[in-house]
């Protein structure tokens, strides 16, 4: 059995979502909706209460926004963790690297990205985006989206409460079973359709920095050979520098300054540190 959990920010999810579930999983599920309504509980919170509540050996964490359009995609589900015991995580869209700077999981070169899903975007127009996919059905990754992340549930695997607020859940369910030595893998063969797109906003880049402090030291990670070791690490830098100047142009400035600290070690010598300087000293 597959447990779906969803936290809904209504007391009931909209019954599109729960027909669409019903008629397109294609085996025996259970349906956990954590009402956050009142904003009670984090999302870490609220996942945790799913995975208690939880009777499958299977978790499927999705948002409430999201439609199914690949018919009996549970037992594609089960196929895929039971084809490999050491597959803890899939998804349907991550990557195959993840800098030691903090970012999101898609700040990589195009190459390192496995994408399979229906998008939206404000002006109602959907794309799809189909990416990073060598003639295989599974791609292994380090991380993936929390749109849709199917878990191999493990007691010893939880979403940790000490990051609160909605994001980076699905970096920390990510990090942790990379911390288990469980394999992440992204499929095509789930197609499903995601009606919105995430805010960068001010609360992102708070989580975004706490959530890498907090697995400072088993980043980065990647699945992938970058024979280059200059090349790694002009990736680092790049995802410094652009995260640092977000910083600054949200007033994070004692943020910025430590971020600054740990971009030093990626690159010493760079104009980018004097202009930093000059821009930190205009405010």
């Amino acid at each position: 059995m597959i447990s779906i959990v969803i936290c809904s920010k209504a007391k009931k999810i909209n019954s599109n979502l729960s027909e669409n579930i019903k008629s397109t999983v294609g085996c025996e599920y259970e349906l956990i909706v954590i009402d956050n309504s009142k904003n009670r509980y984090s999302i870490f919170e609220a996942y945790n209460i799913g995975i208690e509540k939880s009777k499958g050996l299977f978790l499927c964490f999705i948002h409430d926004d999201v439609l199914f359009h690949t018919q009996k995609w549970g037992i594609k589900i089960n196929e895929i963790f039971q084809s490999d015991n050491k597959i803890g995580l899939i998804g349907i869209a991550g990557a195959k690297m993840k800098t030691k700077m903090p970012s999101a999981w898609w700040d990589c070169e195009e190459k390192y990205r496995v994408i399979n899903i229906l998008q939206h975007f404000p002006n109602k127009i959907m794309e799809h985006w189909s990416t990073g996919f060598a003639n295989q059905l599974l791609e292994e990754v380090v991380v993936i989206d929390g749109v849709f992340m199917a878990w191999r549930k493990d007691d010893e695997i939880k979403f940790n409460e000490k990051l609160h607020g909605f994001h980076n859940y699905d970096l920390n369910l990510a990090f942790e079973c990379k911390r288990f030595n469980y394999k992440i893998v992204v499929t095509n063969q789930i197609l499903l359709e995601h009606f919105s797109k995430g805010n960068l906003d001010k609360s992102w880049y708070e989580s975004t920095i706490k959530l890498h402090n907090f697995y400072k030291n088993r980043l980065p990670l990647k699945v992938i050979e970058i024979t280059e070791n200059t090349k790694f690490q002009l990736i680092e830098f790049k995802n410094g520098v652009k995260f640092l100047n977000k910083l600054i142009d949200l007033g994070l400035i004692v943020n910025a300054i430590k971020i600054w600290g740990q971009l030093i070690f990626v690159k010493p010598i760079s104009k980018y540190h004097i202009n930093f300087i000059k821009n930190i000293l205009k405010i």
